[in-house]
């Protein structure tokens, strides 16, 4: 069982909230990045998502993409991001949120192999469907590095077993129709999704996508294991308010 299967089924198994929050590489600056990666972790993060930036973000939301340019304007790469990570030590597993286009440019061999000299264990391709997996789970077989699948709303009900089954980690569960984005409506039939997911599930299924407040994370911890808080955390860091980003986390993850 890989690192990240392994450390998130403990939560769950421990009835604990799993959190994982997003952050954009780069936005403030690559040399903030081990700072923002300290401050999640003491404030209790389950995992850490660290967004890529790229010039055609199709997933999301303004609040993302707007920090994806910022790091951008800062000419943040995948290179210069992983570079810097070979510098990090982090407690926390870290999770690369990319879509496939900076991998395949950087080259996907040599992707995996770089990654594997930092504390990432966890990749999320949401451009990548499921029937193309074959470019780079076998990559990443004998690896410590979880390939994470991602159900949407849309996703047929008999092929989630299929997606859950082939997936490590956590399975990321979109919790609405479109982009990310804070101040959105769920469907009433989501729970019952949710539920469904985890029931087929043997890994920890988190909700992601409009997460935005402690109220959700209750909602959905009972039909799921936990959240992945993205535009909120990314909001709160691009003002300044490392405080309000601590105590949201803090919050959401006690009992």
């Amino acid at each position: 069982m890989k690192t990240l299967t392994r450390q998130l089924k403990a939560k769950q198994q421990a009835n604990e909230t799993i959190f994982v929050p997003y952050i954009m590489a780069g936005a403030q600056g690559l040399d903030q990045l081990a700072d923002e990666i300290q401050l999640l972790t003491e404030a209790g993060a389950s995992a850490i998502e660290l967004g890529i930036p790229f010039s055609d973000p199709v997933a999301d939301g303004p609040i993302i993409q707007a920090a994806g340019l910022r790091a951008l304007e800062n000419n943040v790469t995948l290179q210069k991001i992983i570079q810097q990570l070979k510098k990090i030590e982090t407690k926390t597993s870290l999770v690369i949120m990319t879509y496939f286009n900076p991998i395949f440019t950087y080259g996907l061999e040599t992707f995996i192999h770089d990654l594997a000299e930092t504390d990432v264990k966890g990749v999320i391709i949401p451009d990548l469907p499921h029937e193309h997996q074959e470019l780079v789970a076998p990559l990443l077989k004998d690896s410590d590095i979880s390939l994470i699948p991602l159900i949407a709303l849309t996703t047929p009900k008999d092929r989630i077993p299929t997606l859950v089954e082939s997936g490590e980690g956590f399975i990321y569960a979109v919790a609405v129709n479109g982009v990310t984005g804070t101040g959105r409506n769920y469907q009433e039939t989501l729970d019952e999704h949710l539920a469904y997911i985890q029931k087929v599930s043997d890994k920890p299924v988190l909700a992601g996508f409009g997460v935005s407040s402690k109220e959700h994370v209750e909602r959905f911890r009972k039909s799921c294991a936990g959240v992945i808080v993205g535009s909120k955390i990314v909001q709160l860091l691009s003002e300044g308010k490392r405080a309000e980003v601590s105590t949201f986390i803090k919050e959401a993850v006690s009992k």
